[in-house]
């Protein structure tokens, strides 16, 4: 072949190559009917699915989800339960002391009554069986013919399920007493996106999910109230008009009711059902319904009125810091243990302390951008979905309560600080469900999380942070964004290279230390020697103070970061822009035009954005 051909050939493979990492996402619409029978707690489902192969390839297997089979003796679940040495509380007893636990799994001890299970009777691709095969939490379907690019296929299923004893997010007869929370009960088709499909099993963690339409009837005792994520179609055949007024009024004749639900565009369905559930509603400014359902227990009723208030006020916030909520309602329920986040709703638990209502009612509200809106795998990116939302929950929550401290997020660092010198800590690149310790995935996910977004602010300036936050939004909402995609729009954003502060913060433990290791008078100029003592790098913020009170802010930018942060963070102080340290010098000097008798000290990082795990030799003073 001449070399034109060639040249032709390489022109062809590559055009294909760059077309093939063009953003795509996979749809898929449920149709369900759901029959509950509240008396052993057992509910027989019908499930129509339509799903649509927007990728460039070929399925010839699908996979679902069964993540109520996690609450069996010996699952995968019980066993880590057995073998991670600080088990989840909500899930053991601890048969010996504080200071010498015991733990055994609460899962190993269900009857079959208890446990918890999805079973599918049969299922059909396109009105043909299919073979399909259950290992553990997760079905395995070989397709009769493969779903090609651009089609859709539609997949009916007939299943059994058993709410388990066990409370984890989901389950029955909460600690609050509330009937049935009902999260991640359904068969639900795996992500399968440019990774390939995403079959992790059910151990502990958090989840993924396809985005689209759903449409629920859920059948159950007529004196149940339901409420979750959709939209209730059938207000007066159940005679309990809950899009209005939230009342109960009479209701049909019969032992059960059909509820009828629509969401669309969404990545999951939850709901929760209990004979005592208070409901009330509050219209916001931004046309959105809140919706709290909550038990009603003279310990927590004034509570979970007086927080309904605020958390209209977190819903502004959101949506003036982050963009809008797109939905028509969210509801804040009591279920679950915890607190836990879902498509157009969160289950909480408890309510006695108001505090602890309302910062969850923040952290979980905020998920619904972060993660409802902005769908990171959260199995493999979990900073991305907890310590975001714990970086703008803690914001909103000092907005609501008139709060104004200098690092909103201390709190996520002191966290951060403590698993550095645990010893224990592991690369946030780390999956989810692989950390030896769960104290050491909170705090990665969480605290580490956050302190990624705030320290960000270190780097590229607080008005580039709130901007790239906005942009991200409008860039990448209903989608499933990754690390990179969050790094190029702050890099657009700002202007700044950031390459370097995605790889060391989240796929490495290297750690910040910098500090001052000489002040040395040179005559009428004093020169500053400072060390970077840590592996990671990081631009360096430095006020000097003199004898007269007067302050002084140097800036020296990092090299790799080709550019400079834009604005002076330290109002009415003059800033001078140092020359760029490049990571591979470890000292760095710069002259102060004063005499050092004259100088009263002199701070790296005074306000604390920067995650420096030694701040001892941050300082010098006379």
């Amino acid at each position: 072949m001449n070399l034109s051909g060639v040249l032709m050939l390489f022109g062809i493979a590559l055009a294909t190559a760059q077309n093939n990492t063009s953003y795509w996402q996979q749809h898929v619409d449920y149709k369900m009917d759901i029959d509950m029978d509240v008396e052993n707690y057992r509910y027989e489902g019908r499930q129509v699915l339509t799903y649509t192969n927007n990728s460039p390839d070929t399925l010839n297997s699908v996979y679902y989800h069964l993540y109520f089979n996690a609450f069996q003796p010996g699952s995968e679940m019980d066993s880590r339960l057995q073998n991670i040495p600080d088990p989840d509380g909500r899930m053991v007893n601890n048969l010996g002391t504080k200071e010498n636990p015991k733990y055994e799994s609460r899962i190993a001890k269900l009857s079959p009554s208890e446990i918890g299970y999805i079973k599918v009777k049969s299922l059909k691709q396109n009105g043909k069986a299919v073979t399909y095969n259950v290992e553990g939490t997760v079905l395995e379907v070989s397709l009769n013919k493969g779903i090609l690019p651009g089609e859709s296929a539609t997949f009916t299923m007939e299943f059994d399920g058993q709410v388990p004893v066990q409370i984890r997010r989901s389950g029955r007869n909460s600690k609050d007493g509330v009937a049935l929370s009902m999260t991640q009960w359904y068969p639900k088709m795996a992500e399968y996106d440019f990774q390939g499909w995403h079959t992790s099993p059910y151990i502990a963690r958090e989840f993924q999910g396809v985005w689209g339409d759903f449409d629920v009837k859920l059948t159950i005792d007529k004196d149940y109230v339901v409420g979750g994520t959709g939209y209730l179609q059938n207000p007066n055949e159940i005679g309990y008009n809950y899009e209005k007024e939230g009342t109960q009024v009479k209701r049909p004749r019969g032992k059960k009711l059909t509820w009828h639900f629509k969401a669309p565009m969404v990545h999951d369905f939850t709901w929760a059902a209990d004979p005592e559930y208070i409901h009330d509603k509050l219209e916001t400014e931004s046309g959105v319904t809140l919706h709290f359902l909550y038990k009603n227990d003279p310990e927590i009723v004034a509570n979970w009125k007086k927080v309904q208030g605020p958390t209209a006020e977190l819903l502004a916030y959101f949506n003036e810091h982050i963009g809008p909520y797109p939905w028509k309602q969210y509801s804040v329920i009591q279920g679950g243990d915890g607190g836990m986040e879902y498509a157009m709703c969160t289950l909480i638990a408890g309510g006695k302390r108001y505090g602890s209502l309302f910062g969850t009612t923040a952290h979980e509200m905020a998920h619904a951008w972060f993660q409802h809106l902005l769908a990171t795998n959260e199995s493999k990116y979990e900073w991305m979905d907890e310590g975001f939302t714990s970086y703008i929950s803690t914001l909103a929550e000092n907005h609501v309560e008139n709060k104004n401290p200098v690092n909103p997020s201390i709190g996520s660092y002191k966290g951060y600080y403590y698993i550095v010198k645990s010893g224990v800590e592991q690369p946030q690149t780390t999956h989810a469900d692989r950390y030896n310790y769960n104290a050491a995935y909170s705090i990665a996910a969480y605290s580490k999380g956050a302190v990624f977004l705030s320290q960000l602010g270190y780097v590229i300036g607080q008005d580039n942070l709130k901007e790239t936050i906005k942009r991200y939004y409008n860039d990448f909402k209903f989608k499933h964004p990754t690390p990179n995609d969050f790094k190029r729009v702050a890099e657009k954003v700002s202007g700044i290279h950031l390459d370097w502060y995605l790889t060391d913060w989240t796929q490495t433990t290297n750690t910040i230390d910098y500090g001052i290791k000489g002040v040395t008078a040179e005559g009428n100029k004093t020169k500053v020697t400072m060390e970077r003592i840590g592996l990671m790098p990081m631009p360096i913020d430095v006020i000097v103070t003199y004898n007269d009170g007067s302050q002084e802010y140097f800036y020296a930018p990092l090299r790799m970061m080709r550019g400079k942060k834009p604005t002076n963070p330290y109002t009415n102080t003059k800033r001078t822009v140092l020359p760029d340290w490049a990571w591979a010098y470890p000292t760095y000097d710069f002259t102060i035009d004063k005499s050092k008798s004259e100088i009263k000290s002199i701070v790296i990082d005074p306000n604390g954005f920067m995650a420096d795990i030694n701040k001892d030799n941050n300082t010098y003073s006379e």
